[in-house]
């Protein structure tokens, strides 16, 4: 029996369900290795960016330190490699030639140690307001937090789902960015 091992370089549960969700079943994915099962476990690690990344290189250099770190995390806990694949999923504020308006944006990267995937989820423009909270320094997550009074959004249904009243799910948001980025390790193609 060969299980897959996955490491999410975060501790939030959302990103954790995010990857689970892209993963689905062993026995429906083709997956590196044929396992027979997949196990995700949560790794906190450090995205080498700001608390808020600004623009897509930030982001996508977020997601790739944490998987890149989930892996070296596994290797000097035990030298042997822990995790057969590092994931790790940011979210940032960038803007898009051809619109005014700045926009949440999630990459996902996944790698084994020598390959990487990149790819990105959905992409939903702030309100005028929050952009320009945003602008003077503030993290989205707290001023949604603010907006809407509560506290953890992130870790429930983040910003993507207060913006499109529940219509956009933010774990399967994720999930799309991240099922993107496992292209290299899942299809022949590359």
């Amino acid at each position: 029996m060969t299980i897959l091992r996955v490491g999410v370089g975060s501790g939030n549960p959302v990103k954790r369900r995010a990857v689970e969700l892209a993963l689905g079943s062993a026995a429906d994915a083709d997956l590196p290795g044929d396992p027979t099962g997949v196990a995700v476990e949560s790794v906190p690690v450090d995205s080498g960016v700001s608390e808020q990344p600004t623009g897509h290189a930030e982001t996508v250099a977020g997601a790739e330190n944490r998987a890149a770190a989930v892996l070296e995390v596994g290797s000097e806990a035990d030298r042997t490699a822990a995790y057969d694949l590092g994931v790790g999923i940011e979210g940032g504020v960038a803007e898009f030639d051809g619109t005014d308006d700045r926009y949440l944006i999630m990459w996902a990267a996944v790698t084994d140690g020598d390959r990487v995937g990149r790819a990105a989820g959905p992409s939903l423009a702030l309100p005028a307001d929050v952009a320009a909270r945003i602008d003077d320094g503030a993290e989205l997550g707290p001023v949604m937090d603010d907006l809407l009074g509560t506290e953890g959004v992130a870790t429930r249904g983040g910003a993507a789902g207060a913006l499109t009243n529940g219509r956009v799910d933010r774990a399967e948001a994720l999930a799309a960015a991240v099922s993107g980025a496992l292209g290299p390790f899942a299809s022949a193609l590359y």
